[in-house]
């Protein structure tokens, strides 16, 4: 098995730069810009703050399909590998759409997985391979706390008159994780009963 020849500090001792520097940001985390969009500053950075909180919860929640996908095993391993893996498909374009949702209100998207990590509020799945009934009632936990949020979410929406976070939020986020629920429950099931 061939090892690297660099070692991690190494490489972080010789990163330089390719470009010359830019050390400045155009827009800070947090700081939000106002778009012409007919809707009031402060119901965008609600709506901005939810939809961060979502974007992380369904980032953490695409990465765990990914790794279910993975280390999948047992007789089940087949239909629930390509379940994952679906289900992971579907959870990046939800991403995609949360995240430009983000944008669209003048604010910015969660993006890099250590501010992912430090927001969500799902459970860190272990690093090593679990049992596929466990593996599925992480993965409906998780949809769990994301359903839950979103419809809490979607009614502050509409307080505030955002129809547009409200329709994303009803329309693709609840209704994507509610499918995806039952297809995993159906896994399940019998030993509910």
């Amino acid at each position: 098995m061939k090892t690297s020849t660099i070692s991690r500090t190494e490489i972080v001792k010789s990163n330089h730069d390719i470009l010359p520097p830019h050390d400045h940001e155009t827009q800070a985390f947090g700081l939000t810009r106002k778009h012409p969009i007919a809707l009031d500053q402060t119901a965008c950075n609600a709506s901005i703050d939810d939809l961060n909180q979502l974007l992380a919860d369904t980032m953490t929640l695409r990465d765990m399909y990914k790794k279910h996908h993975w280390q999948v095993s047992g007789p089940t391993f087949y239909p629930l590998h390509l379940l994952f893996d679906k289900h992971f498909e579907t959870q990046v374009e939800l991403v995609d759409q949360i995240a430009e949702r983000v944008q669209m209100l003048g604010g910015i998207a969660l993006a890099m997985a250590p501010d992912v990590a430090e927001r969500t509020l799902i459970p860190r799945a272990p690093k090593g391979r679990e049992d596929p009934s466990t593996q599925i009632s992480r993965l409906l936990h998780a949809h769990e706390v994301i359903l839950e949020e979103s419809r809490a979410m979607a009614r502050e929406a509409t307080k505030n008159g955002d129809d547009g976070t409200n329709d994303l939020i009803v329309s693709e986020i609840i209704r994507t994780n509610e499918m995806q629920v039952w297809f995993l429950f159906m896994h399940v099931a019998q030993e509910t009963l």
